[in-house]
């Protein structure tokens, strides 16, 4: 169990049988009466959003989550298939469930996998990935880092906007977290 008093940015909590996590909190004292919380939650397996109010000191469940270590091993299907690296455990997960993050994952990939109650919530990748690019229009001699930029296809098909001077087969690391590029890779 968990006060409203503590409720803090990214928070996870239990409430109507779903997982919420505390987008954002402000605890309030007004001059007449009791104080009390006001909350934005999100729904960690829709995503929707939702204003809640709590009494000052008011306990609620906090939600157990479980992260695990799984490497992506292979594509079944619309399905990616993930291991466990401690109990070699398959879990299979639809493009659904994964979310955006689908447009970076590669085969032999490490990711951690977030439970609750055996059920997947979320898939965390690193902060950034290696891709290589597979499609770009080509680079001219004379453009440079600041120059502009244009599209290019990596290996598992996501759009990065990269520097003119970035040809075909070149490996560029990519940050999951916005879709941005962030360097070549030596």
């Amino acid at each position: 169990m968990i006060s409203s008093n503590d409720f803090r940015t990214g928070v996870t909590i239990e409430l109507d049988g779903s997982v919420w996590r505390v987008v954002e909190f402000l605890h309030v004292k007004p001059g007449k009466g009791s104080a009390f919380v006001r909350t934005k939650l999100k729904n960690a397996q829709t995503g929707s959003v939702v204003e809640r109010t709590f009494r000052a000191g008011e306990t609620v469940p906090q939600a157990n989550l479980e992260k695990r270590t799984m490497q992506h091993t292979y594509k079944d299907g619309e399905d990616y298939v993930f291991m466990d690296m401690e109990t070699y455990e398959e879990t299979s997960l639809s493009p659904n469930q994964m979310g955006d993050r689908v447009k970076y994952i590669k085969e032999e990939m490490e990711v951690n996998v977030v439970f609750w109650n055996d059920q997947v919530l979320e898939v965390d990748l690193p902060t950034s990935v290696i891709l290589e690019v597979v499609d770009t229009d080509p680079g001219v001699k004379g453009d440079t880092a600041t120059g502009g930029s244009k599209p290019a296809t990596v290996e598992t098909g996501a759009q990065v906007m990269v520097p003119l001077f970035i040809s075909i087969g070149e490996k560029i690391k990519v940050d999951t977290r916005d879709g941005s590029y962030l360097g070549r890779e030596n």
